[in-house]
């Protein structure tokens, strides 16, 4: 009977699934990052993303946040996983914060290079504009090694037309009080530092939004 009235009306059925479906948000952010990321010792929707999807809505913007984070991720389990999450997920935006897992392994700095290069253009493929977050390592690791560490993501970026937060940690790590900043095992951020990791990523990636 239903069915009767709405051919009569010429309402077709797919015109009143579409109507009555949810809007799709107009911006679906990916975050493809390690423990930084994956809100490591935090309560969940106390880190940086959690706390992104908290700023969107109070800034009323259309967007979906998947957080694709997993602690000790590398470079190339980034991009091992890549691939799948941009065929489920299709996103506008890829926010890759990955790498420091890399130097801590003493992975040779050209397979990182090559492997954050590889996962911007596929992103790019699809359709996505790409932000990385960059980081910075610890002194002790020495000032030539350090500065081209950091200044891999600003070539990798450049050469790809992405964007660049060159610290994701800046403000926290590199503060006078920085050890205040951390958990106990001094490189995960405390909880009270994931609003400034907010902070510092926030206008960048407002920018890559549609």
């Amino acid at each position: 009977m239903i069915a009767a009235i709405l051919a009569g009306s010429g309402i077709c059925s797919s015109a009143l699934a579409a109507a009555s479906s949810p809007a799709r948000p107009a911006n679906t952010i990916l975050v493809l990052g390690d423990s930084l990321s994956a809100e490591y010792g935090l309560k969940r929707g106390s880190g940086w993303v959690g706390l992104l999807e908290q700023k969107l809505k109070t800034e009323k913007i259309s967007a979906k946040v998947v957080n694709a984070s997993i602690s000790g991720d590398t470079t190339s389990g980034g991009r091992a996983r890549l691939g799948a999450l941009l065929m489920q997920h299709q996103p506008t935006l890829v926010v890759i914060e990955l790498g420091a897992n890399d130097a801590l392994r003493g992975l040779p700095l050209a397979l990182t290079s090559d492997n954050l290069l590889a996962m911007t253009r596929q992103a790019q493929h699809g359709g996505a504009r790409v932000l990385f977050l960059g980081m910075q390592m610890p002194p002790n690791y020495g000032r030539d090694y350090g500065q081209r560490f950091a200044d891999m993501y600003a070539e990798v970026a450049k050469s790809t037309r992405a964007s660049l937060v060159p610290f994701l940690l800046k403000g926290i790590a590199d503060a006078p009080d920085s050890m205040a900043w951390f958990q106990a095992d001094r490189i995960h951020p405390r909880e009270e530092a994931h609003p400034r990791m907010l902070a510092n990523v926030w206008p960048a990636l407002k920018k890559g939004l549609r």
